[in-house]
């Protein structure tokens, strides 16, 4: 079949949207309509090249090029049609997108470490992570990849089963398309990673699509003192409105102001949400955070940053800990039913999350926004 799809032909380049061919899905895959593609940050990081991977990485992949590539790893839509051997979804299915994928069956998964299955090494470059080759090809016989092997900034798609949830017909796509990315991402790096607990004072470092629910997620775990941190006003508004307590520019600023707040015991919890984590930012981040305390790497930093400022001595004599985290270190099959299911009884704030809406076609007028800080989540309606 033909369809339509925001390609990117290299780093520093606009989405350029394209007329593709979609071959139909084989053992293991399905055919997706999708309805919604969440803008997210990540997608932005292949057009700067901080995610793409070097060419040593490449070479060990066995690929000359991750591009072309259709953006977009967050999204929901329906099943159209299903290859052979699938049985977790049918035709008509309404569906989230993972963009880490679960198969349920590899060490990690079988130990409740679904973000870290094995299947997720093959999400960034090559074919179809079922058999390695192509499902989908741009002017003529081109091979495209998928990022995330999602592909959701496509207006349809051949995905592997393991890559999709089930989810109810009655809610919204939009709400689902969030759930599978910037807000699993966000409120499972305080509530679950970063094991925020009631009373705790919690620092949110970076307000975009991820840090927004960091915000949300600190405060439903009862956290006293829920402090945003991002250089813009709109931003810190926004923070305000999903339950934080307190607000600052930078961490410089902040520095004072939670010393005197704690009584000098600084932060239980840190969570670095910025746009991109460069290493300096770690030494803000773990002289926020107090003795005893956390701090939450969920920000991707450019693949080739080997170097970050930590005070080894604090770090060991403070009993301080700093933690990594993919997908908030959730559970995708159990955990986006669980967030829709919060979202259904009003405890989840979802719909307050989208900032404005685009047409396919309009992709880079929405990534734009995104850079200018006016967005906490743009998202492209089919």
């Amino acid at each position: 079949m033909k369809t339509r799809a925001a390609v990117l032909w290299g780093t520093d380049q606009q989405w350029q949207v394209e007329e593709i061919t979609i071959d139909p899905p084989r053992v293991g895959e399905v055919l997706v309509e999708w309805k919604v593609a969440g803008m997210c940050h990540s997608d932005e990081h292949m057009v700067t090249g901080d995610m793409v991977p070097p060419d040593e990485a490449l070479a060990m992949m066995g690929i000359e090029s991750i591009f072309p590539l259709i953006g977009g790893h967050e999204g929901a839509g329906v099943v159209l049609e299903v290859g052979p051997g699938v049985t977790s979804v049918k035709p008509g299915d309404h569906v989230s997108a993972s963009f880490v994928p679960s198969c349920g069956r590899c060490r990690y998964c079988s130990t409740g470490r679904q973000n870290l299955c094995d299947n997720g090494r093959g999400t960034l470059g090559g074919g179809m992570i079922t058999d390695g080759t192509h499902r989908h090809f741009v002017k003529g016989d081109q091979p495209v990849g998928l990022l995330a092997k999602l592909g959701t900034f496509s207006n349809h798609a051949v995905v592997s089963e393991n890559s999709l949830i089930k989810v109810d017909d009655d809610l919204p796509l939009e709400c689902v398309a969030l759930v599978s990315c910037g807000v699993a991402t966000g409120w499972g790096s305080a509530a679950n990673r970063a094991a925020v607990g009631p009373g705790d004072t919690v620092i949110v470092v970076g307000i975009g699509g991820i840090g927004i629910n960091a915000v949300q997620g600190a405060k439903m775990a009862g956290a006293k003192h829920v402090i945003a941190i991002d250089p813009l006003e709109f931003k810190r508004e926004k923070a305000m409105e999903f339950g934080a307590t307190h607000t600052f520019s930078s961490m410089e600023e902040a520095i004072a102001p939670v010393t005197e707040l704690t009584w000098g015991q600084m932060a239980d919890k840190v969570i670095m949400t910025p746009g991109v984590l460069y290493g300096d930012l770690m030494e803000l981040g773990l002289g926020l955070t107090g003795k005893g305390g956390t701090c939450v790497v969920t920000a991707i930093a450019p693949m080739t940053q080997n170097q970050a400022a930590v005070n080894l001595f604090q770090l060991a004599m403070w009993n301080k800990e700093i933690k990594g985290t993919i997908f908030g270190s959730l559970n995708p099959r159990a955990d986006i039913p669980r967030l829709l299911g919060m979202y259904r009884e009003g405890t989840l704030m979802l719909d307050e999350l989208i900032t404005q809406r685009y047409s396919l076609d309009d992709i880079n007028v929405g990534y734009q926004a995104m850079r200018d800080g006016e967005n906490l989540r743009g998202v492209i309606v089919y």
